[in-house]
């Protein structure tokens, strides 16, 4: 009888051990495809406001989740697209986004599917330079993206915009 008890805890412990290998590879899968965290933010007295990262690299299917972090501002994530009144600045065929307004502590997320070079902007900040830029897959690092449409934004958002070649060289 006691070598059966053996046997039976000798089973439980290896059962369990594996349960636990199984649970360590899973988390891995679920820590890899999580959503990038995009915060919005901005100074205390409000004279500067901010995505971070503003440039940002992911493969196409990741997810990128946006957080407004600042306590007395609302934000939003707005693609440049005909369809929320200005140029498009985002692949061809890819579908248009805005958040609405965030209040503090919340967050909007998108998977990006379609490779390519996605600005976007904070509506209420757009003039004050809230933009930030996604480049998804690969794309050719001395591209000068949708120079073509610049002189419809502010002059404070497209000086805002990172350039593809810096982003690129950040990439994890």
């Amino acid at each position: 009888m006691k070598a059966f008890v053996d046997n039976a805890r000798r089973r439980a412990l290896l059962s369990g051990g594996a349960g636990l290998l199984l649970s360590a590879l899973f988390s891995r899968r679920s820590v890899a495809s999580e959503a990038v965290e995009i915060s919005m933010s901005g100074a205390a007295s409000g004279a500067h406001v901010w995505f971070r990262p503003r440039g940002l690299f992911i493969q196409p299917g990741q997810t990128v989740r946006w957080v407004n972090h600042e306590v007395g501002n609302v934000h939003t994530v707005t693609a440049y697209h005909p369809d929320n009144g200005k140029p498009l600045r985002i692949p061809g065929g890819a579908a248009s986004w805005d958040s609405g307004y965030l209040m503090p502590d919340e967050s909007f997320a998108l998977k990006f599917d379609k490779p390519g070079i996605y600005d976007y902007f904070c509506i209420p900040h757009e003039h004050a330079g809230m933009v930030g830029r996604i480049v998804v897959g690969h794309v050719d690092a001395s591209v000068r993206p949708y120079a073509t449409t610049d002189a419809l934004l502010p002059a404070a958002a497209v000086a805002g915009f990172p350039d593809v070649a810096g982003i690129l060289k950040n990439r994890d």
